[in-house]
Order: structure tokens, then sequence, then C-alpha cells
């Protein structure tokens, strides 16, 4: 392997990333190192969840101090490595840096199931969607306070990855590609990131018509990976398609797992001279397009976050 950059991972809880790491050290043959499994044994050591360890950490610089010294020594090392850390892609500058995303409900659910521990123990898919939620934005807060490093910004990462339906190893297999050169090179060259997104969490933005059965049999045929990339915009946690509809339409319809798609305008930045991404998806993911792609589809969107 000709590329010598460290591969770090982050994602909130549920999003797959400690699975993902794993098989992607495997996969890479280098060495693993979870920042997660560090902070869940000093929030052990000191008899506290870690959404308790979090909120102590709001007020204690020393908890991140530790953390962020041993991080930011480990990137400095130049070893190269799989890292498993929501922040560090803020530390190793030189990095291929993935962000795994996945519906809220998704996450709770993969968290719930896993065997209960003295540090992370949740009794009902609410509790732990409410308190995964909790942790993240704790999380998010003391970032931005302490480095001013917004871990929601899709700017700040080569890829990022919707795990909510694609399984472990395609997702392992479509981050070599992108690490190697094979996936999305123009835009990881010219503007990262690289997004691969679940097409049935997509929004339209205007009404449109079902691809056509050549249409999506061609692209049944030739697999994700040969889709043109969609240009999608960025709301809150929502994504939305502002040119690629005829293509995700073939893509729903094949069922495909993941696309991949260019982000061409997030929150504030402009999509147009007049709209910014957050105004654009306001204006254009309506009740009536999203009812007319849902029926048109035979599927169900999530709820926009800001419905």
């Amino acid at each position: 392997m000709s590329n010598h950059r460290s591969v770090v991972i982050n994602g909130d809880l549920g999003s797959g990333k400690s699975t993902v790491s794993v098989e992607l050290s495997s996969r890479l043959a280098l060495r693993r190192i979870s920042v997660g499994d560090m902070y869940r044994q000093m929030a052990e050591e000191r008899g506290m969840t870690a959404l308790q360890l979090n909120l102590h950490a709001e007020l204690d610089d020393a908890i991140d101090s530790a953390v962020d010294e041993l991080q930011s020594n480990i990137a400095k090392s130049g070893e190269q490595l799989i890292v498993d850390s929501r922040l560090a892609w803020f530390f190793f500058h030189d990095a291929f840096k993935v962000h795994l995303i996945t519906e809220p409900n998704e996450a709770a659910r993969r968290v719930l199931a896993r065997p209960h521990s003295e540090v992370e123990r949740y009794a009902t898919l609410e509790e732990a969607k409410e308190r995964l939620h909790g942790r993240s934005e704790s999380e998010r807060v003391r970032f931005l306070t302490r480095y001013g490093a917004d871990k929601l910004r899709l700017r700040n990462y080569d890829l990022v990855c919707d795990s909510t339906r694609a399984r472990p190893d395609d997702i392992v297999a479509m981050i070599v590609d992108a690490f190697e050169g094979r996936l999305g090179g123009d835009i990881l060259r010219e503007r990262p990131p690289l997004l691969l997104l679940d097409p049935m969490r997509i929004y339209p933005t205007r009404a449109a018509d079902p691809a056509d059965r050549a249409f999506v049999d061609e692209v049944g045929d030739a697999g994700p990976k040969s889709l043109e990339p969609l240009t999608i915009g960025h709301c809150g946690p929502d994504y939305y398609v502002i040119d690629g509809h005829r293509r995700l339409s073939a893509a729903v319809q094949n069922e495909f797992r993941l696309v991949p798609a260019s982000l061409l305008a997030e929150g504030e930045e402009q999509v147009t001279g007049r709209l910014s991404a957050n105004d654009y998806f306001r204006v254009h993911v309506t009740e009536q397009v999203v009812d007319a792609w849902q029926r048109a589809h035979k599927i169900e969107l999530p709820v926009p976050a800001l419905s």
C-alpha cells in the first residue's frame, strides 16, 4: 500500500465505528487504537458512566487534557494507525478522516442490544436515544469551547459514510477504495468530503418522476460505485439532493445501501446567491415534494429535523 497516512474514524455511539475500525485494521494490517476504550476505562475507574464523565469533563479540564495529550503524542509519533476516536480528526492533521453517521433510532437500537456494562446501560429504546443525544451534545459543546472545533461540520472530514443500513464489510471496502484512490478521487482531491449516503435517507427538492426501468436496470447492473455522484446539500442532520434526482431514484429502486455524492453546501454555506444550505432545505424540501417522492417510490423518509 503506497498511502502512508493514518486513518481516523469518528462517529457517535451506535454508528459502528468500533466494528468498522477493527475490520479496517485487519484489512490494512495496521495497528488500531481506541480512545473510546480508554475513556470508558477512565469512567469506570471513577465510578461514573461515560455520560457522567463527559459532563464532568466540561468542568474539569484535566480530563480532556490527559486524553488530548495522549492523542497528540500518538499523532506526532508518525506511526501509521487506525484510530477510533471522536476527536482524532483534530489532532491527526495529515490523516484520512472518516466520519460515520447513523439514523438516531438505529443507533439507539444497536447500543441497547449490546451486553450491559457497569459504565453504560439503558432500560428502553427512548432512554438510550435520549442519553446518546445528551452525550453527543455534551461532547460537541466541549470540543467547541475548548478548540473551536465542530465535530458535526462535514468539511472537517475526507469521507462521510452512512452506516444505517450498510453492512460493515461494505463500508470497509468503500473506505479502502477511497483511501487507495479507486473511489471518489476527484472529489477527495478538489473539494472533500466524499459522501457515501443511504439513498433511503436523502430528501428530494423538486417534483420528480421515478427513473425509467431501462435506466434503473443500467444503474443496477453497474452497481453503486459506478453511479455518477449526486450533488448534496446538508442541513442539521438531514441530506437533500440538489442535482441527481434521476440517479437517486434509480438507487432507491435498486435498493442500494450507499451511493456516492459530493457536498455542495452545508449550514450557512451558499447553495445559490441568495439561499444558504439551511434556507434551501426549508424552501425546497416541502411536505408535498416529500409525499410525492414517497408515494412514487413506496418508501417512507424520516421526518425532517426542521419540520
